[in-house]
């Protein structure tokens, strides 16, 4: 038997759901917020669940583009939302769950030999209208974060890397990418250049200049808010 923990939209009435969010997005969104015409959007698309697979990528697509097309964010500059998201995943599964487990006792289905579930009753306007209080105070949060926290630290990282970057190429001819991985290979093992890198990508270094790399990397890195939180 299986045991669902959601259950998403029938097959027969796809056509008019999507063609519902369509509607929303072209016409009621641009009179609401930009995050919460994007969390309506989003997560009733992930609700009705409408695709095999990639639905939970598809529904943080549309959170970007919803975001992006309403001009939420500057031309060209990418807002990862997703990355608050991903730091925030068991509010983002609580929220999620707050509709699925309360709509799981009023659908009727039975089993099907491929161990999946066909519903039996109507349930289009289960997805056709919820409550999306909790999902636009969840994206709001997110957003709020990323404004004010990821945003600035990745900033921070992007100017400390640069500069470290450039001192390595002051102190030893090597290209940048080179410099590069070299200062995330020292931030990723802790502030050290480990065996492993030392002896393949950075072997022509004497132990004299890697420790003159290494210190360079951990002044330009010192008191920076997370370690390794923007590496890689």
């Amino acid at each position: 038997m299986p045991l669902p923990d959601h259950v998403s939209a029938r097959p027969e009435d796809l056509g008019s759901l999507i063609a519902g969010m369509e509607a929303f997005d072209q016409r009621a969104a641009e009179h609401l917020d930009p995050v919460i015409a994007a969390a309506v959007l989003a997560f009733g698309f992930v609700y009705v669940h409408p695709l095999e697979d990639g639905n939970g990528r598809i529904h943080r697509y549309l959170i970007h583009h919803v975001l992006a097309q309403r001009g939420f964010n500057p031309p060209g500059v990418v807002f990862p939302v997703s990355a608050a998201i991903l730091a925030a995943i068991n509010d983002y599964r609580r929220v999620l769950e707050s509709y699925s487990q309360r709509l799981l006792p009023l659908i009727e289905w039975k089993p099907t030999d491929r161990g999946n579930v066909e519903v039996l009753d109507d349930t289009s306007d289960f997805y056709r209208f919820f409550d999306a209080t909790p999902h636009t105070e969840f994206l709001f949060e997110c957003v709020r974060r990323t404004v004010e926290e990821d945003l600035p630290q990745e900033a921070d990282y992007l100017q400390r890397h640069d500069q470290a970057v450039r001192r390595i190429m002051d102190t030893v001819e090597m290209p940048d990418r080179t410099a590069g991985d070299f200062v995330m290979f020292v931030r990723q093992n802790g502030g050290t250049l480990s065996r492993k890198s030392r002896e393949r990508e950075f072997a022509l270094l004497t132990d004299e200049e890697v420790g003159r790399l290494e210190a360079i990397v951990n002044d330009a890195f010192e008191g920076f808010a997370k370690a390794g939180a923007a590496d890689g």
